[in-house]
């Protein structure tokens, strides 16, 4: 059977072996908001792909390269308003795209223009 990316299926002791960590990490991961696992209507948490992928990041930004929870929630934040800038810039691009094919705005008159703006900077002693 295959699932969603983002459908909630795994338990906790499922996600925990695979990952092998205690499961105790991902409640201490959860505490600290760095995931947030859906609940059944027993409370059980159940995770995702997607929650999986998180943790595998949080997992290398501690282990590999040292990071403590708080740069991990830090870097995380940051991670994720760069998704959503990217996602604007590309459906701006693609209403600028657009544009162009219909011709609805003269080139001339267009908002976005290539300008080579060069700016010097000098230091002082």
């Amino acid at each position: 059977m295959i699932h969603q990316y983002d459908e909630p299926v795994y338990l906790i002791s499922i996600v925990a072996k695979i990952l092998d960590i205690h499961p105790q990490t991902l409640r201490q991961y959860e505490r600290e908001n760095l995931i947030r696992p859906s609940r059944s209507n027993g409370r059980i948490r159940l995770y995702s792909q997607r929650d999986i992928d998180k943790i595998k990041l949080i997992l290398r930004l501690t282990r590999d390269l040292g990071v403590n929870l708080a740069g991990v929630d830090i870097i995380l934040r940051l991670k994720d308003n760069v998704d959503d800038m990217e996602q604007e810039i590309a459906a701006l691009r693609h209403e600028v795209a657009k544009a162009r094919s219909t011709h609805s705005v003269a080139p001339d008159k267009a908002l976005v223009t290539k300008k080579s703006v060069y700016e010097m900077v000098i230091f002082k002693d």
